[in-house]
């Protein structure tokens, strides 16, 4: 019961300004509804300075990443790692992302391509839209004037090149070597470097030295020269795949000429070497030392270094301590290391756990595309993922991936502009089936109807959950 007061100072307010209070109908509506009352609300942003990815799917923003403008402020080291089994967009968001750092004046970019189909790699069509010739390694055609990469190139320094030959050696024996055999191996490429003076040396110089050892080395460690050579057999053995073997050709010359480390893009066609051989990481060795040495520099421009199938780099302990290396001088010389692999138990459960740990923790960023639920659940353990994250992992359709950009999680939907589709919606990069590619208009609209259907999904289960709290 109201006091008479309050009641005749109702009606005076009312009679000077007319009724301030109305009684309201309740109304009833749904969740989907009654959202729109509501102002949206979203995680910050990565800013507005860098590379289109796509957009944040649950607040429609647009989705800019860039590990250059971010490193430093945002993220404590460029790297980039991208995880997702096949068919899921993982080589569309690559190429993509390639072409358009490609478009700043200071950026540079590495592929190694490790795969491909019809005789080339997957990278071939972006190199041709570029102008770019792909080197192409494969032990088939470098005796006829295929691509040769020598390890004794002197472009190299004499430390780096001891440092590639041991890596070269311990990746294809499976284990280190030991003192005495590291001797030997020490002892004839400081020979064969002082002794050729008048053109580049070469694998086979250093195996003709393993086997035949000069006298002055083992005198200048007061040992028999018949052991010096006995300790350098097992060296030679392995350095003679390389002159003489499977892998010939491609490593026991003269580096080509012509090689053009200053193109916008390099890529390294790996795709005619067997990607479960021993050959793949001894390649992948050669490769990133003979970049380090030869084509990062301090001159300011900032450098992409792309690996694909790099489960090959970070499951060899060798070949990781070596990139390992290369990611942490990379920081300081500009450079961004991006590592793609299917799943993360190829690595974390391998020989190189240790490895593999330090170079993902290296990693800043790290993109998610759609994996089993267990799989789901054990990179989210790995890598420190928010619940809600791992939860959507195995719900992801192409094209949508969880980005981890230094704790910032959202989930984007990359997209692709109509000059892009026909260099990245190929056949290999999106589905991987054997069959022949869809018209590209047939493929956007089937992308565009899996985006929207998970869309649907998601706020369904959204629409579920609140009704649920209510």
């Amino acid at each position: 019961m109201r006091d008479p007061l309050s009641v005749l100072t109702d009606a005076f307010t009312a009679f000077l300004f007319g009724k301030v209070e109305t009684t309201r109908l309740p109304v009833r509506t749904s969740t989907g509804q009654a959202q729109a009352v509501y102002l949206p609300t979203a995680a910050p942003g990565l800013g507005d300075s860098g590379v289109i990815i796509g957009r944040e799917v649950y607040s429609g923003k647009g989705y800019i990443y860039d590990p250059f403008q971010l490193y430093g402020q945002q993220l404590p080291a460029p790297h980039w790692l991208v995880l997702g089994e096949s068919g899921n967009g993982k080589s569309a968001l690559e190429k993509t992302y390639v072409l358009r750092q490609l478009r700043f004046r200071d950026r540079q970019v590495v592929v190694l391509d490790a795969q491909g189909e019809d005789g080339v790699g997957e990278w071939n069509l972006v190199a041709q839209e570029l102008g770019i010739t792909p080197i192409r390694l494969d032990p088939m055609t470098a005796l006829d004037g295929g691509i040769r990469l020598n390890p004794l190139d002197p472009a190299i320094t004499s430390t780096g090149q001891l440092a590639l030959l041991r890596t070269i050696i311990e990746v294809a024996m499976g284990h280190g070597l030991d003192e005495r055999s590291g001797f030997a191996l020490k002892v004839a490429h400081a020979y064969v470097n002082e002794s050729i003076t008048d053109r580049q040396p070469v694998l086979t110089d250093i195996v003709d030295q393993l086997r035949h050892p000069e006298a002055e080395s083992a005198e200048s460690m007061n040992v028999d020269i018949d052991d010096v050579r006995a300790w350098g057999l097992d060296v030679a053995l392995v350095l003679d795949r390389l002159v003489d073997g499977d892998l010939r050709g491609m490593f026991d010359g003269p580096t080509t000429v012509g090689i053009d480390l200053d193109a916008p893009l390099i890529v390294f066609d790996l795709s005619h070497i067997d990607r479960n051989s021993i050959a793949m990481p001894i390649l992948m060795a050669i490769v990133g030392v003979w970049l380090e040495h030869t084509w990062i520099r301090p001159d300011r421009k900032k450098r992409i270094f792309l690996v694909e199938e790099a489960w090959h780099i970070i499951n060899s302990p060798f070949v990781a301590q070596l990139f390992q290396r290369l990611l942490k001088f990379g920081r300081r010389l500009g450079l961004s290391f991006v590592a793609v692999v299917h799943h993360l138990s190829d690595v974390v459960d391998g020989a190189a756990a240790r490895e593999a740990a330090a170079i993902l923790k290296m990693a800043s960023t790290r993109t998610i595309y759609a994996q089993k639920a267990d799989e789901a659940r054990a990179t989210g353990r790995v890598l420190g993922l928010p619940r809600w994250a791992v939860e959507i992992i195995p719900t992801l359709t192409p094209g949508i991936a969880v980005w981890d950009v230094n704790g910032n999680v959202q989930v984007v939907k990359h997209l692709v502009t109509e000059a892009e589709r026909p260099l990245v919606f190929t056949d290999r990069a999106m589905t991987e089936s054997s069959g022949p590619a869809l018209p590209e208009d047939v493929q956007a609209a089937e992308w565009e109807a899996e985006e929207r259907a998970a869309l649907i999904e998601r706020q369904q289960q959204l629409d579920e959950s609140e009704s649920t709290v209510a």
